[in-house]
């Protein structure tokens, strides 16, 4: 009797223990928030180029675009952590298409500019790289558990423009310029960024002209102010 009542006891232990294993088992595993998350950290634009502050014979023909990628440090302020400060470094390649001339005197090698109104060309265009530091007040409707979500963002964005090319082509005449003194290669920009999800339209307005006043044509200033207008896709 008492082997019996052992046996029992037995059985009964290891069905209770079976079912407890069982029951955990089945429990969900529960899902980790990451309550310091940061966003956007990474960001790649296309843009369409414009050019302000034009003299009167100068004007954009064709299409003028933009590349721009870098990354921006992501700083929350507040608990909540849809506030933040962005810091960053990048780059950008940006193509004009216009109708100004920017060319060398032989003797002198003074810079000359002027206008191909009435002058019969293939290509002229003008090239930027530029190396810049976004700096950002970051707002958006974020949280731990999603990606998608409202932003706007704007700040300044300065730069050094270390590579510059002018190029004019005809049938049987090119000519190259890249050393320009006028140039006015610091470049400090008011940027402004709005969307949801992966789609984000961003504007920039430079707040300096791209030429300094030594650039004139007939005693006018060239100066030439550049604004873009595109999207911007962000990357954690």
């Amino acid at each position: 009797m008492k082997k019996l009542l052992l046996s029992v006891l037995c059985c009964l232990s290891a069905s209770l223990s079976f079912g407890q294993e069982s029951e955990l088992d089945a429990q969900p595993e529960k899902v980790v928030v990451d309550s310091l998350y940061r966003e956007d950290q990474f960001y790649v634009g296309i843009t369409f180029n414009l050019l302000f502050d034009k003299p009167n014979d100068i004007s954009q023909s064709g299409f003028s675009g933009g590349l721009h990628l870098g990354f921006i440090r992501d700083m929350p302020i507040n608990k909540r952590r849809n506030v933040a400060i962005g810091l960053g470094l990048g780059y950008s390649l940006n193509v004009y298409n216009q109708n100004l001339f920017i060319g060398e005197e032989e003797d002198t090698e003074q810079t000359i500019f002027s206008s191909l109104r009435d002058v019969d060309f293939t290509t002229n265009r003008f090239t930027t790289h530029i190396i810049e530091a976004p700096l950002e007040f970051r707002w958006r409707t974020s949280v731990p558990e999603t990606h998608k979500f409202y932003r706007i963002y704007t700040g300044l964005r300065m730069g050094y423009l270390y590579s510059f090319t002018s190029n004019f082509k005809q049938t049987d005449n090119e000519v190259k310029q890249t050393d320009i003194d006028e140039l006015d290669r610091w470049r400090m920009g008011f940027t402004f960024t709005f969307g949801w999800n992966t789609f984000n339209f961003h504007f920039y307005y430079s707040l300096n002209t791209l030429f300094s006043d030594d650039a004139q044509i007939d005693g006018n200033k060239v100066g030439l102010t550049p604004a873009k207008i595109g999207l911007i896709f962000y990357i954690l």
